[in-house]
């Protein structure tokens, strides 16, 4: 008997442990892969573990006498041991034992449930029952989807895992999605040294981000050497026998060849074999919650949802996020305190809908926060938005990359002066978004920001350009 059980072992689900533990519940985290999931094994950890090498090298050359030290191509087994290295060698042991030093029970195995607080858990050799006294919290992530295509099972296409555990260098590479994965994959593997073409069915690259985002990074991956091709789609693919080549059919009738091919092109929750049935709710599909992650439909408000499975905002950072808000939310109830007593009164899916940040590791960087231009608009906002030429009126940028080029966007709500989206893309931007994320999530006053001085010469002095031009265009008005 436990007071929580906690089912998958990822940075959400360890989150949620620790801080229900923190509440003084006794705590049972069951985790049937890596202690660690998803993020640390083949998610953002290896991943931005290969990215760094190949930007890093990619920052020096834009640098007058930086670029003539660059000299040879990037090692690919360097950067395969630093990544060896950042995921201890897919040895989950160092996290698990953090995990119980911090007082929460691991239980390895497949969890299932089977009604009410209850959870079975099976092993090859075991099967073990577990009832929770007051919250059983699904955290068992996503995985990645692979289109049904004809042949495509024996393609034996990559998905995220390959594309992050892989240690040898396809000569020809095609990525098929234009999200985060497929943009940073690409970027990833061109730069040790595989020929890629990046093949995206939208007609912009990242599609959710204001435009000028993905023109960007498109224009950044054709300068580096990818073959971009925008509005196509993947009707088929062949690779006889599961080996050699996969030659890949497009929509428009032209055949690629290439030596492996990878699909980011979406996520599924990971409730199909979960037990959802035994509760009264549909196997594989996303949980539905309210503001305090507790799934819709379930009587006893006991059973809880976060990270990916809510697709809320498929994010660590918003899981873990959405844990910390339902661990301290879980304990005030257990013990008997009014759930807005604390600081976790905050509406969770407010801060989902209005301040979620998201960063990608391209070449240039691309980062946003909060509301898009037509994303504002279309919840009836009244907006101005205006925009910054980095390269041209931010001093610190210039002395970051020579010749620099990059677009900041802040988006204001003009009934009450307020920020309600920034998006910047650019080398180096990614470090300037938390700043961003505290002016949405803090709904900062227009006005207030112009006493937030940035220092000179950095890239920071974009947010006194974007007051300006805010200034500016309301004097001409």
């Amino acid at each position: 008997m436990f007071d929580v059980v906690v089912l998958g072992g990822g940075p959400v689900g360890i989150t949620a442990a620790n801080r229900a533990h923190a509440e003084g519940l006794s705590v049972a985290l069951v985790e049937r892969e890596l202690v660690g999931g998803e993020c640390n094994y083949w998610g953002c950890v290896p991943s931005k573990s290969l990215l760094r090498p190949v930007l890093a090298v990619a920052e020096a050359r834009k640098v007058d006498g930086a670029r003539e030290a660059v000299v040879g191509a990037i090692d690919p087994k360097g950067v395969f041991g630093r990544r060896d290295r950042y995921v201890t060698n897919w040895d989950d042991t160092p996290v698990a034992e953090a995990v119980r030093g911090l007082g929460v029970d691991v239980v390895r195995g497949h969890a299932r449930l089977d009604g009410v607080r209850r959870v079975v858990v099976t092993t090859a050799q075991q099967r073990l029952e577990l009832q929770a006294r007051h919250a059983v919290v699904v955290c068992t992530g996503s995985t990645a989807v692979v289109p049904d295509l004809p042949g495509v099972a024996e393609a034996n296409p990559w998905t995220n895992r390959r594309a992050t555990d892989s240690s040898a260098v396809p000569g020809r590479l095609a990525v098929v999605g234009a999200g985060g994965v497929g943009v940073e994959m690409a970027t990833a593997w061109h730069g040790l040294g595989a020929q890629v073409t990046l093949l995206s069915r939208t007609d912009r690259l990242l599609p959710r981000m204001e435009p000028f985002i993905g023109a960007h990074v498109q224009r950044g991956l054709e300068e580096a050497g990818v073959d971009v091709r925008t509005d196509v789609r993947v009707t088929g693919v062949r690779r006889p026998g599961g080996t050699g080549p996969v030659q890949i059919t497009l929509d428009t009738g032209e055949r690629l060849e290439v030596d492996e091919m990878l699909f980011a092109t979406g996520r599924e929750p990971n409730t199909a074999d979960l037990g959802l049935a035994t509760v009264g709710l549909a196997p594989g599909s996303w949980l539905d919650v309210d503001d305090t992650c507790l799934v819709r439909g379930v009587e006893g408000d006991w059973l809880y949802a976060l990270g990916d499975v809510n697709h809320q905002a498929l994010l660590t950072h918003q899981g873990k996020y959405q844990a910390r808000v339902a661990g301290a939310v879980i304990g005030a109830r257990a013990h008997g305190r009014p759930v807005e007593s604390g600081p976790w009164s905050a509406h969770v899916t407010t801060a989902d809908d209005l301040a979620v940040p998201q960063a990608f590791f391209t070449d240039p960087e691309a980062a946003a926060v909060g509301l898009t231009d037509e994303q504002a608009r279309r919840r009836g906002h009244r907006v101005r938005t205006v925009d910054v030429d980095m390269g041209q009126s931010v001093p610190g940028a210039n002395f970051y990359a020579d010749g620099y080029t990059g677009w900041a966007r802040m988006v204001v709500d003009e009934d009450d002066r307020t920020v309600l989206g920034v998006s910047l893309v650019g080398p180096g931007v990614v470090e300037m978004l938390h700043a961003a994320t505290v002016a949405v999530a803090g709904r900062v006053p227009v006005d207030r920001l112009w006493h937030a001085v940035p220092c000179f010469p950095t890239i920071s002095e974009v947010w006194l350009r974007l007051l300006e031009a805010y200034r500016d265009g309301a004097a001409a008005r």
